[in-house]
């Protein structure tokens, strides 16, 4: 987020104006393309849910960005800025550039760190100085180190559940190619099975997602943002014999009837609260898997799944 304009002395140039949360720029980033600037910040967050320049909606990605040119740092940084610590007294005026080293210095500022002279060694922001008690922190420290080894416990306990089914599987292959000398059928079974399981070891690695607002859902979205699910679900370790098969199901024209119109949804929406969805990892998106959803209508549901994309309205 930029810097809130009421700081500023004096006119500030529309150049340096975020067009996103209208401060001035913070931390600033430049489209290549279009040269349009932005606060690192708010670019950020945007092109985690749309890979569109906010101003001219060409298509861009964080790749796609680079620093601002000199002069417009420069620019920046001949601003008069107030301290950001005034409510607290400070009344220093300074230069943007130099902001930061006085904020880590200032003597209003409240979370300005100060070393505990009583013994434990804890450095304590300056406005929990005084309620600050060595006794009370270290204990704290002690019960955060116990839980911190209780989880590495748990880590390691999963990492033995994940070597069982690697040897599982092993033997699930042992059987495999036993089956490729007997018969096709029996092969074919449990090469269906492998996959299966697969699938369903990498669903429960997914955390469950709540969609509240289907009212946001882009059935139709384009090759830049197919593109970039894509990615994502690949780095969440999808089976490849699937991941194409839920790419074409990101799109309207692949849904099932119930859901192949804007007024079937409609009428549909409730049906859809009966859904298990899946969060893609860092996307407002969400995977709907036949594996979880076998209590779903065929209407509504097809194989291996569905994949929804949102605009907003995933927690």
């Amino acid at each position: 987020m930029g810097y809130d304009l009421t700081r500023f002395q004096g006119d500030v140039d529309e150049e340096l104006i975020c067009p996103i949360c209208s401060g001035v720029l913070e931390e600033p980033l430049q489209a290549v393309a279009c040269e349009h600037a932005f606060c690192r910040a708010c670019i950020t967050e945007w092109l985690s849910r749309q890979p569109t320049c906010p101003v001219d909606r060409n298509p861009i990605t964080n790749s796609n960005l680079r620093a601002v040119p000199r002069i417009l740092r420069n620019l920046l940084s001949r601003l008069n800025i107030s301290c950001e610590n005034a409510i607290y007294g400070c009344t220093l005026v300074l230069k943007l550039d130099t902001l930061a080293t006085h904020i880590e210095e200032c003597e209003h500022n409240p979370k300005r760190p100060l070393p505990c002279e009583k013994g434990c060694g804890f450095v304590i922001p300056k406005d929990e100085y005084k309620d600050h008690n060595c006794f009370r922190e270290l204990r704290s420290l002690v019960h955060n180190q116990q839980q911190k080894m209780s989880e590495l416990k748990n880590e390691i306990n999963d990492q033995n559940l994940v070597i069982n089914e690697l040897k599982r599987e092993l033997n699930l292959v042992k059987d495999f190619m036993r089956a490729m000398r007997v018969s096709n059928p029996a092969m074919r079974a449990i090469a269906d099975q492998m996959e299966r399981d697969e699938v369903t070891r990498w669903c429960n690695g997914l955390a469950r997602a709540r969609v509240t607002r289907w009212g946001g859902m882009i059935s139709t979205p384009d090759e830049a943002l197919q593109l970039m699910i894509k990615r994502a679900l690949s780095e969440s370790g999808c089976p490849p014999h699937i991941l194409d098969d839920l790419m074409e199901n990101c799109h309207e024209r692949r849904w099932p009837r119930g859901l192949s119109s804007l007024e079937t949804r409609q009428n549909n929406r409730r049906i859809y609260e009966n859904y298990v969805c899946r969060r893609i990892p860092g996307k407002q998106a969400v995977l709907v898997l036949h594996c979880d959803n076998t209590h779903m209508t065929e209407d509504v549901m097809v194989e291996p799944g569905l994949v929804m994309i949102f605009a907003h309205g995933i927690e």
